[in-house]
C-alpha cells in the first residue's frame, strides 16, 4: 500500500469537480455507485457484527488497520449507494494519520449537495460511517501516544 501523497482538500476538491460534471442527480448517483464499486475486496473475515456500523439501513461493514502510523480502511455494503457513500469516504480518508481524519473538513460533502439529495435514512447512514471512521482514528492515535 503507497501512502496517500495528497492532502485531503485537494482529493475533496477533485471529488466536488467530478461530481459538479454532472448535471443531474440520477447520473451523480451512478458515479457515487462506481466509487463503491473501486473499493478493495472486503475480506469475509471481517464481515461480523464487530465491523458493522450500527445506524445505516443498509449493512454497512468497516475494518480499520493501522499500519505504520497510518489508518487504512477495508470496507462494504449490500447497497449500492450505501457502498459508494462509503467508497467515497475510504477515498478521501484511506492511508491517513489518526490526526487527520480526526480534524477532516467534510464540508465539501455538503457542496456536492450529497446531504441535500440523500434520503433522511441514507443521510443519518452516512452520519454513521463518518463518526464511525472518526472513533476509529481517535482510537488509533491515543495509540500512537502510548507507544
Amino acid at each position: 500500500m503507497k501512502p496517500p501523497v495528497r492532502h485531503i482538500d485537494e482529493v475533496a476538491r477533485e471529488i466536488v469537480e467530478e461530481f459538479e460534471f454532472f448535471d443531474d442527480w440520477m447520473m451523480r448517483y451512478e458515479h457515487l455507485m462506481e466509487m463503491g464499486k473501486q473499493l478493495r475486496p472486503f475480506p469475509e473475515a471481517h464481515r461480523t457484527d464487530e465491523y458493522r456500523i450500527r445506524g445505516c439501513q443498509a449493512q454497512v461493514w468497516l475494518h480499520p488497520e493501522l499500519k505504520d502510523g497510518r489508518v487504512w480502511f477495508d470496507a462494504d455494503s449490500d447497497a449500492l449507494i450505501t457502498k459508494g457513500l462509503i467508497g467515497l469516504l475510504v477515498r478521501l480518508l484511506d492511508g491517513r494519520y489518526p490526526d487527520e481524519i480526526v480534524g477532516a473538513d467534510l464540508s465539501f460533502l455538503d457542496r456536492i449537495g450529497m446531504k441535500e439529495h440523500l434520503s433522511p435514512t441514507r443521510k443519518n447512514g452516512l452520519d454513521s460511517m463518518i463518526k464511525q471512521i472518526r472513533l476509529y482514528a481517535l482510537a488509533y492515535s491515543g495509540e500512537e501516544l502510548s507507544s
